[in-house]
């Protein structure tokens, strides 16, 4: 029987991925990472939501170190990039220092000690053309490491690594997951900026799929 662990950051593809796969591999656990982000506030909130629209248990990390070591837009006082600014230039803007590394090995401290077999975690198509750990390659070599990093030996998986953010959205409205629940944006603002790339992206795949009614919701 499957027990998995989650990473939630209350995101269009960590909300979804939770949605589309609850029931196939068992999820249990969700983990959402306070690093001092400018959204960290808004996404606590929201994965709160989230965990209990699908009965899961809900933890939050708090990381204040990583804060202190990263000048990323994120979470320093610079401007957040916007869609206007290179692809490379963007996501240099945006890196957090080994974060997805990081947030998997605290994954599968939890995972060895309650005896999860699986950790998801919402790479995809899209983000893995600039950021080297949404690729199915570093999903991989993760999921080989903790062969010998843990005793219980939980795989990695990233059920949305071959889908573009429209497909994405196709997949959630397919499948009745609460879009009105997700919160993608980088700023402090309380609802989506529709400014962040983040919002951009998730602006565009929402109406790619007729999914008008969310645009209002959440902008």
């Amino acid at each position: 029987m499957n027990k998995s662990i989650i990473l939630l950051s209350a995101g269009l593809d960590s909300l979804v991925a939770l949605g589309y796969c609850k029931e196939e591999y068992g999820i249990d656990l969700a983990l959402t990472f306070d690093y001092g982000q400018k959204a960290a506030a808004k996404e606590i909130v929201a994965s709160s939501k989230i965990c209990k629209f699908y009965g899961i248990k809900h933890e939050v990390i708090k990381l204040d170190w990583l804060k202190n070591i990263t000048k990323t837009s994120l979470v320093s006082n610079d401007d957040i990039p916007s869609k206007d600014l290179g692809t490379q230039k963007s996501a240099a803007s945006v890196w957090v220092p080994n974060r997805n590394a990081l947030f998997l090995n605290i994954a599968a401290a939890f995972a060895d000690s309650f005896g999860y077999n699986y950790i998801l975690f919402g790479a995809n198509k899209d983000e893995a053309q600039t950021f080297p750990d949404n690729t199915e390659q570093f999903r991989a070599k993760v999921s080989e490491l903790f062969k010998f990093s843990t005793l219980v030996k939980p795989r990695v998986v990233a059920p949305l690594i071959n889908c573009t953010k429209d497909d994405i959205v196709r997949i959630a409205i397919e499948n009745s997951i609460p879009l009105e629940l997700v919160m993608s944006c980088y700023s402090s603002e309380d609802k989506h900026c529709g400014k962040c790339e983040s919002c951009q992206h998730l602006k565009r795949a929402l109406a790619a799929n007729q999914g008008e009614k969310y645009i209002d919701i959440l902008f």
